[in-house]
């Protein structure tokens, strides 16, 4: 089971004026930059990008939260909360600034139980964790888990897609990219442990491989002329 908290879950007003908070966190950490953030020219390094990742993982977090007994408030808290360092700081310390943040909010917008403080700062810091998924608490893992899927499916192919023309590529190279998307989805699927977020992946990881079929039957007999030619 999850993180028992008796006390008041967050209102929707609250929720929704964190919500604000990060989309204006995110904006200032580009801002204050003097190179106006870093990797600042791809797009999922942009504010907008990665608030809307958080939102799409904070959505699926409070799914997947609800469907295996975690506390749904810390999860969602915790979503709202797990990047937004991402754009400030290093991605090996960004689990631990996007903590710290988030306990500096709790504890200065609300009368929030410490137990909650502390359960959403723990998921915030453990969300960027490497290891086995059955190590953390079940609302790491919602979080976690959460994460690892928005990177897969018709999103992150659309992402990856879209990152061909960042690095100058031709759309020869497109089902490669598709195929890193099913790599990554059919990892994901594997590090997942909850039955929802098998679930979800596997419905995902279907739609990919859809996409690369039918990308295949297209692009098969495309190849620059002389390529097969000898001499």
């Amino acid at each position: 089971m999850g993180v028992e908290i008796k006390e008041s879950p967050v209102t929707d007003a609250e929720f929704e004026a964190m919500k604000g908070f990060v989309h204006d966190y995110l904006a200032a950490s580009v801002e204050n930059e003097e190179e106006g953030g870093r990797m600042r020219w791809y797009p999922w390094h942009s504010a907008e990008y990665r608030f809307n990742h958080i939102l799409n993982v904070t959505e699926l977090a409070t799914d997947i939260a609800r469907e295996e007994g975690a506390n749904v408030d810390v999860t969602r808290v915790a979503a709202l909360f797990h990047d937004i360092s991402k754009l400030e700081a290093d991605q090996d310390v960004h689990a631990e600034e996007g903590a710290r943040v988030a306990r500096e909010y709790l504890e200065t917008h609300g009368e929030y139980p410490e137990s909650f403080v502390d359960a959403v700062c723990r998921a915030v810091r453990e969300h960027s964790y490497q290891g086995d998924l059955a190590d953390v608490t079940l609302e790491s893992r919602c979080l976690m888990e959460a994460d690892l899927l928005d990177k897969v499916g018709a999103n992150g192919t659309a992402l990856m897609l879209l990152r061909m023309g960042y690095e100058s590529r031709t759309h020869m190279d497109a089902n490669e990219m598709v195929g890193r998307v099913l790599e990554r989805g059919e990892d994901a699927a594997q590090r997942v442990r909850s039955d929802t977020a098998e679930s979800i992946a596997h419905q995902r990881l279907k739609r990919v491989r859809w996409f690369k079929e039918w990308l295949e039957g297209e692009i098969a007999d495309m190849e620059p002329p002389g390529r097969n030619e000898s001499g």
